[in-house]
């Protein structure tokens, strides 16, 4: 059978900040193309990971059997790496605080800049500004102050500015966080299309984040990975209990799993 390339090849890191060791001894391998949710809670080394994974930063330094690889390479020019990434986190939202619109948050995305200044903005970013507003629902928030939207509604602008470049690999960190009912199931609709077009990494403590679409949970506890693999295997009772330390009962519907009983 013809293996997939690999996009992730981690082997044997450790990354530490300062002196404190954030991820110990960790190993994982993530094919290209597979939608994968880190799960773990607050604290576990999912951020960290993240920030390895993009490079903003590096395992400590080992002699023999480390090995550290993105998309087969070992060696990149960060630039050229983290353009193959779309991100999204909720520290990203808290920093446009700016009265600018919804479609001029999505157009920054072209400059990685917050918000608009000097920015030449051709009809080609036009289109395809117009094009990921109407992909993600919100073409009638358009013109609506980003300050002035729910967070709910905020988010998906985010989505938009982190896809405006076709993103290889698009990362959500935590997206569910402060959202209501009607806004988490906006997000789910809305991920759920992405996956169609661009692979997910979903950063999450939350099981009700993970759609149906992502086969594949990697548990995350204490800075190094607890478990990893099938969905259906890894949400389980005993898992998610050790993991988050609570007894806990895993319910699984339409495709969703919900933890209860805690």
């Amino acid at each position: 059978m013809h293996q997939k390339p690999l996009f992730v090849d981690f082997q044997n890191i450790t990354v530490a900040q300062n002196t404190k060791v954030i991820i110990h001894d960790l190993s994982v391998q993530i094919p290209d193309g597979e939608h994968v949710a880190i799960l773990g809670p607050n604290g576990s080394g999912k951020s960290t990971f993240i920030r390895t994974l993009i490079r903003e930063q590096y395992p400590v330094h080992a002699e023999t059997g480390r090995v550290f690889r993105i998309w087969g390479e070992e060696v990149w020019d960060v630039f050229t790496l983290r353009s193959q990434f779309g991100y999204v986190s909720h520290d990203l939202q808290c920093t446009f605080n700016r009265n600018i619109s919804g479609r001029e948050v999505i157009l920054s995305g072209f400059f990685s800049s917050i918000g608009l200044f000097f920015h030449t903005i051709t009809q080609e970013m036009e289109n395809r500004a117009d094009e990921i507003c109407s992909f993600l629902e919100i073409s009638h928030l358009a013109h609506r102050s980003f300050s002035e939207m729910s967070t709910g509604e905020a988010r998906r602008f985010l989505i938009g500015r982190a896809l405006v470049h076709n993103p290889r690999v698009l990362i959500l960190d935590e997206p569910s966080n402060s959202l209501d009912l009607h806004a988490l199931h906006m997000l789910r609709r809305m991920m759920r299309k992405i996956t169609e077009r661009t692979v997910i990494i979903l950063v999450t403590h939350s099981l009700q984040d993970i759609i149906p679409e992502i086969g594949r949970v990697i548990l995350f506890k204490d800075g190094t990975i607890y478990q990893d693999g099938p969905k259906e295997t890894i949400l389980s009772d005993e898992n998610i209990g050790a993991v988050f330390n609570v007894p806990v009962r895993i319910v699984h519907h339409d495709g969703y799993y919900y933890a209860t009983g805690y």
